[in-house]
């Protein structure tokens, strides 16, 4: 029997949405009036269908509900395609449907579900994948979902928290370029310009804030246009490996943004890791998945030197030592999880730490960007009035 998807209106003339399976679609459609249903559309879930959600993104947040919600499905005895078919006529976008759809005709086709997820690497990352093989593998599958919803909401959430505390000095800095913008190029020329005529030879700070204003106004289109593409081409030559491992390095070795991103990577690479390895993983596997989701390319070469030294019979705790790139509180705790036989609960506890540790960090940075860029806005303007004052002090002096 095949899957097929349809629109139908119920007795009370709502639409309803759904998956039902059938031999073909007449045959769809006689199911759907049998069940006191008028049939709208119906369409076969199929190669088409997939293609489509192939090239389909979700948002973390959708993926994590999904997630949840495949969890409890699964927990409650469903199959995974039946509990596919109920995601399905639950999902409130579309964009969500035809990527379960498109899951869905991979399991009908006979596929794993670890193999299905495998068609559609934009929606599912490989952390994904790889829990739910070894979840698969375990027969602990409604535990892997849930510990990867866990995963998700964290992520998320600390992602949300960095973008939430990053926006006010954000807004702060956006007006303050504008307001002194606009200072320049309309406020100080007609002012200051009543003085150029006159006898009186203008102060130093106002012949700097009038050619700055006349460089700005002349320029200033130029200037943008030059920084938006040297902007593009630092962007372009990025995706060059060489090239975006020299500014990773530089990024790690300044003094506060440098242990943030190393701290954030290894937030990173210890939650994957605890999920991986308490899923059953294999170590080996573990550790070359942790490093696809380390950001900073020193970083993820550091993970596969260790992963050569664990493959030789090294210990894990050892082997991330050697690269003296991850912070001492990781190491620590997973050697005490090597001795202890408990790594995948205290790489949980790590990653949870070093998670708490990122947010007491960008809200102390972030408590003092906004006063120094409320500082920075003030010495500026403060400048360009004492730059108009200055000529008008002068000449009430000279005129008493």
């Amino acid at each position: 029997m095949a899957a097929f998807q349809y629109r139908a209106l119920d007795a009370g003339g709502r639409e309803q949405k759904g998956v039902i399976e059938a031999d073909s679609a007449r045959g769809a459609r006689s199911a759907l009036r049998e069940r006191g249903l008028s049939p709208l559309e119906v369409g076969a879930i199929g190669d088409t269908g997939a293609g489509r959600a192939r090239r389909v993104r979700l948002a973390t947040a959708e993926l994590t509900l999904l997630s949840r919600q495949w969890a409890t499905l699964l927990a409650s005895g469903l199959t995974v395609e039946h509990a596919l078919a109920a995601l399905i006529e639950q999902a409130e976008h579309e964009r969500a449907r035809q990527v379960l759809a498109g899951v869905r005709s991979e399991i009908v086709a006979g596929h794993s579900l670890s193999a299905a997820l495998e068609r559609f690497p934009l929606v599912f990352p490989t952390l994904y994948r790889a829990s739910v093989g070894a979840g698969e593998r375990s027969g602990e599958l409604p535990r892997v979902m849930l510990q990867l919803a866990d995963h998700l909401e964290h992520s998320d959430a600390l992602r949300r928290k960095t973008l939430q505390a990053l926006i006010y000095p954000m807004l702060v800095a956006c007006v303050a370029l504008a307001i002194i913008t606009a200072l320049m190029i309309w406020v100080v020329p007609q002012v200051v310009g009543v003085f150029e005529q006159s006898w009186q030879s203008l102060p130093a700070l106002t012949r700097i804030m009038i050619a700055v204003s006349a460089f700005i106004q002349h320029w200033g289109v130029l200037v943008v246009i030059v920084l938006s593409g040297l902007g593009l081409a630092f962007a372009t030559a990025l995706r060059r490996r060489a090239f975006r491992r020299r500014i990773d390095r530089l990024l790690l070795r300044l003094p506060l943004v440098g242990r943030h991103l190393r701290t954030l990577d290894a937030t990173r690479f210890a939650s994957t890791l605890s999920i991986l390895v308490g899923s059953g993983v294999p170590l080996l596997a573990a550790l070359e998945a942790g490093g696809r989701v380390v950001q900073r390319i020193p970083l993820r070469e550091a993970v596969a030197s260790a992963a050569e030294k664990v493959r030789e019979g090294v210990g894990l705790s050892r082997a991330l030592a050697s690269t003296r790139s991850f912070p001492p509180l990781l190491l620590h705790m997973i050697a005490n999880g090597e001795a202890s036989g408990q790594i995948a609960p205290l790489l949980d506890k790590a990653a949870r730490l070093q998670q708490q540790e990122l947010e007491a960090r960008t809200a102390t940075l972030t408590s003092l960007i906004e006063p120094a860029l409320l500082l920075l806005m003030g010495a500026v303007v403060l400048l360009i009035v004492l730059a108009v004052m200055q000529p008008i002090i002068e000449i009430n002096t000279l005129m008493r």
